[in-house]
């Protein structure tokens, strides 16, 4: 693969939200962003004022949640839902198989819908044996976390809403374009959704050790994980597709991509749901900004007192103005086989292609390789993570994605990581 060193910049497609509300997204732009010569990302501009601020405040709560003591951080963990809901860290694997104890993940079921508790166990009675998708949401308490929940709720509600109106368009083009193409499918599709799933991301800085967990020796952040308890499912590491599609994916071109030095901090993958939306990244100096949510009175840090804001919840912590290495990020494979550096305005939404929605489109919207690059060089012996949200909006697990239901699709993607 391509070193980043030579990597081409580029601007992605970019639309406002007053068009998409206008439903005046003209086809070619959406060609442009989705199509067979695209970067499989649209960025979409003048969301709702509250984004900014959620925003940052949620990628603030990344590093406060990662820093908490391991034994809190073990009581955030589904063993059970194969660390797909809640805490994950060290349990997943990589594509060259070493456990992946470079970030530590939060995963919520983030339907609103889901919270619903009859909502939840009606899901579960109907597929008992994938808790993944269909296992209780776990939050931190307000004592621990105070803000967590609201915030992590609100923002994601926020993203699924504009996530619509971009399958809106999606849809006004496929059935233009598709014959007998469904009208406004993948609008229902992300709309009615609850099997949608948002994960918290937080890189841990490169000179940082993740915490442990029992059973599990996490190694340092830059090195391979130790051989853990057991191998985990990384929803955002997976290049699956459906087996029932298998000669179709052939023809869309659905190619491997070999994992490479490049891609220290999240593998290259493709995505597998419709769209995911994502947030630019957030990168804090955690040995200024110290992401203390509970008082320290001990060595070997000396005293620190949590902040807080006017509502009681934990203050924002403050962002650099960039990256402590302008190569690391987030980077695309093009279909014309070149590594494409992409920047994600920190006031914008972007959204990904993925392969759900190459099988509705018949392939005339590609899902991307991606991967994401961390930062090589670390100045003034800063400690500096990374943390970013996506937001995985998904077909429900009985809908119809090609000749299989999403439940069948995202399975088979389970067992063969697990």
């Amino acid at each position: 693969m391509a070193s980043t060193l030579a990597a081409k910049q580029q601007s992605a497609v970019t639309v406002s939200l007053a068009e998409l509300e206008a439903d005046s997204v003209p086809f070619s732009v959406l060609e442009e962003a989705f199509g067979p010569s695209s970067l499989g990302i649209l960025v979409v501009r003048d969301v709702p004022p509250e984004f900014p601020a959620l925003r940052r405040k949620l990628l603030s709560y990344a590093s406060y949640l990662a820093n908490l003591p391991p034994e809190d951080l073990e009581k955030l963990e589904v063993p059970e839902a194969k660390w797909l809901v809640g805490w994950s860290c060290g349990k997943e694997t990589l594509k060259s198989g070493r456990y992946d104890t470079l970030k530590g993940s939060y995963y919520v079921n983030c339907a609103p819908e889901f919270e619903d508790q009859d909502t939840q166990r009606n899901i579960a009675s109907q597929y008992p044996s994938f808790p993944e998708y269909t296992a209780p949401n776990v939050w931190p308490s307000e004592d621990l976390l105070p803000g967590f929940k609201d915030t992590f709720q609100e923002l994601c509600t926020l993203i699924i809403e504009v996530a619509v109106l971009v399958a809106r368009a999606c849809d006004k083009y496929a059935q233009e374009k598709i014959p007998d193409y469904r009208a406004g499918f993948l609008e229902h599709l992300v709309e009615s959704s609850v099997s949608s799933k948002a994960r918290l991301l937080h890189y841990f800085p490169v000179n940082r050790s993740p915490p442990t967990s029992a059973g599990i020796n996490v190694g340092a952040a830059t090195g391979a994980g130790e051989e853990g308890e057991d191998e985990g499912y990384d929803e955002d590491e997976e290049e699956g597709d459906f087996d029932e599609e298998e000669d179709a994916y052939e023809e869309l071109g659905n190619e491997a991509h070999a994992p490479s030095e490049d891609d220290d901090w999240c593998a290259t993958h493709k995505d597998h749901g419709c769209l995911t939306g994502l947030t630019s990244a957030m990168f804090i100096d955690e040995s200024t900004n110290r992401p203390i949510s509970q008082p320290t009175p001990n060595p070997p840090y000396g005293h620190f007192d949590p902040k807080y804001d006017a509502n009681g919840h934990l203050a924002t912590l403050p962002e650099l103005t960039s990256s402590p290495d302008p190569e690391a990020g987030l980077y695309i494979h093009s279909r014309e086989g070149d590594v494409v550096k992409v920047n994600i305005p920190r006031d914008c939404l972007a959204f990904q292609t993925g392969e759900a929605l190459e099988v509705i489109t018949k392939g005339r919207f590609k899902a991307v390789p991606h991967f994401v690059r961390g930062p090589k060089t670390v100045s003034h012996g800063g400690r500096v993570a990374r943390n970013t949200l996506a937001v995985f909006t998904q077909p429900n697990l009985w809908e119809k994605v090609g000749d299989t239901d999403f439940a069948g699709f995202a399975r088979g993607v389970v067992e063969r990581n697990h």
